[in-house]
């Protein structure tokens, strides 16, 4: 169990590069091997979750080469192996705490002529798998779980294209029966009744694969095969988020964030900064790979309340932890239409009260969100991330504000998604 000291701050300052965004090098790694021919990712996420994705599908016969060190850490190439070109692995698939890798990969696979099984750790194994193995069975695969979770062994067959309307907004449910109808019979079409994420479109189309895209429906024939490409993968927005609450959480500080994704359905977490006070704009605004990305400038100018509804949640839903940290620094927050948050890589909506609570705070949960009163400083406490990477960040950031010290428990999470950040944080911080 890793424990990390935070110290408060005064202000935060300083300039980063953001490392690469970890749902964009999931999908360009998945396309990639099943391209015809290689592929060249730069800026790949440095976290353990995409490391996962490569693991998979080396273990699946996929040359995947991705140097360790020097210049050219963060390039990985990847030799396609074509739409139907894996081999059985010899063992199960370990997607260690990665939804994403569980739930994309199942697409892949469900059209594949091989069973494999895909497992995870014990948080993972938690998840719900439900929503992947209805629309993909519906389709002609076999996925069966153990009370639709891990361990999931998947039977790939010939597949048929499907009309799909997801019960709730998930990008990774969308991105899976697209992935599978690349390899179906027909026409597959994806009516999503809240819009979500759209990486997966956007990565199909860099590939080579087309797709039509009418309002709320995304569709494509099956029978592409994607092409091989170099990518470039922009700075991840959640990673940028953690920088951006904390200058706008400390008067007097100012960040610069070089790189930054700015999709659209990413960066609801902008708005809702924006409403609680903070200053920030956006420069050097450009579109690489399909993907707009640019510099963020975040400066404080207060904390104010703000509220957060269902229509705003799935553009932000992994900044919420993030967002309830910059409330107790003076403002004040609530969240509803975020039931989601209960089935991540732990109940977040309870462990986040029970972190905040340890640390002087004052939450209430709901049961689809939360309310952060923020009108009493943190006193500083011993918090316990739940091996959650999310809260392992959020309890950091709001520890910025506390009246003393504070102990992270279970910090070595932060590893899933953002290696270093604690490195970083003690950096920016100004005491």
């Amino acid at each position: 169990m890793g424990t990390t000291v935070v110290q408060p701050a005064s202000r935060i300052e300083g300039r980063l590069q953001i490392p690469g965004d970890k749902s964009v090098s999931h999908r360009y790694a998945l396309l990639a091997a099943i391209s015809d021919g290689p592929s060249t990712i730069t800026n790949y996420a440095p976290g353990a979750d995409c490391a996962s994705t490569l693991d998979c599908l080396a273990a699946l016969g996929v040359a995947v080469d991705r140097p360790a060190h020097g210049a050219d850490r963060g390039r990985v190439r990847i030799e396609g192996r074509g739409i139907d070109g894996f081999t059985a692995p010899g063992t199960p698939l370990d997607a260690g705490n990665s939804g994403t890798t569980v739930r994309l990969l199942a697409g892949v696979l469900a059209g594949q002529q091989l069973t494999t099984t895909l497992v995870g750790d014990a948080s993972l194994s938690r998840r719900p798998m439900g929503r992947v193995i209805e629309p993909l069975t519906r389709m002609g695969a076999r996925l069966e779980g153990v009370d639709d979770r891990l361990p999931l062994t998947i039977t790939g067959a010939p597949l048929t294209g499907i009309e799909y309307a997801p019960p709730m907004a998930s990008a990774q449910v969308k991105s899976a029966v697209l992935l599978a109808g690349l390899q179906a019979r027909g026409r597959t079409t994806v009516r999503e009744r809240q819009p979500t994420r759209d990486h997966t479109e956007r990565a199909l189309a860099m590939f080579g694969v087309q797709l039509s895209i009418d309002g709320s429906e995304i569709s494509l024939d099956g029978g592409q095969r994607p092409v091989g490409a170099e990518v470039s993968v922009p700075g991840d927005a959640s990673s940028a988020a953690c920088w951006a609450v904390a200058a706008a959480a400390l008067p007097g500080s100012e960040v610069s964030l070089d790189g930054v994704g700015l999709n659209p359905g990413r960066i609801g977490f902008l708005a809702a900064l924006e409403r609680a006070g903070a200053a920030i704009a956006v420069e050097n605004r450009m579109d690489e790979g399909g993907e707009p990305r640019g510099t963020l400038v975040v400066r404080h100018g207060g904390v104010g309340r703000v509220e957060i509804t269902a229509e705003d949640v799935p553009s932000l839903i992994d900044e919420l932890p993030i967002l309830a940290a910059l409330a107790t620094h003076g403002g004040g927050l609530r969240v509803t239409g975020a039931s989601e948050l209960r089935h991540k890589e732990s109940d977040r909506i309870a462990a986040l009260a029970a972190g905040l609570r340890a640390l002087g705070g004052q939450l209430e949960e709901l049961e689809d969100g939360f309310e952060v009163d923020g009108s009493r400083p943190l006193t500083g406490g011993r918090a316990d991330a739940a091996g959650d990477h999310r809260l392992a960040m959020a309890f950091a950031l709001a520890a910025l504000g506390a009246g003393a010290q504070s102990e992270i428990t279970n910090a070595e999470a932060v590893d899933i998604s953002y290696p270093g950040f604690f490195d970083i944080l003690r950096n920016l911080s100004q005491s």
